[in-house]
């Protein structure tokens, strides 16, 4: 069974910086897609970034190009999110995801796998 344990959320100033960690297991993932969502009150699951596990290659949503880098450590099964000139507009409650698959995808309909999801607030 395929587990998802976000970590790293917490209350930064409005310029500042967290890293998000999502540690997977359950199976090995090199042919999985593993992505970053967000939830912000009253809103829809947004779209933050994906990477596909084999190669490494990764997509952003446009809200967050240029501040946030997606990574994975194959070694320590663990996906991160770091995240670089916060706003107060990205407070909301991060998931992590996973799916098998080849195709990077920015739905979160398309992911299987979810965790618990872990919050961050930026102060302005």
């Amino acid at each position: 069974q395929v587990q998802l344990v976000e970590s790293g959320g917490g209350l930064v100033q409005a310029g500042g910086s967290l890293r998000l960690s999502c540690a997977a297991s359950g199976r090995t993932f090199s042919d999985y897609i593993m992505g970053w969502f967000r939830q912000a009150p009253g809103n829809e699951r947004d779209f933050v970034a994906a990477i596909t596990w084999g190669h490494g290659s990764t997509v952003y949503g446009d809200s967050v190009k240029g501040r946030f880098t997606i990574s994975r450590d194959t070694a320590k099964n663990t996906v991160y999110l770091q995240m670089n000139s916060l706003k107060p507009e990205d407070t909301a409650v991060y998931y992590c995801a996973a799916r098998m698959g080849w195709t990077l995808s920015a739905r979160s309909a398309r992911y299987d796998y979810w965790g618990q999801g872990t919050q961050v607030t930026v102060s302005s």
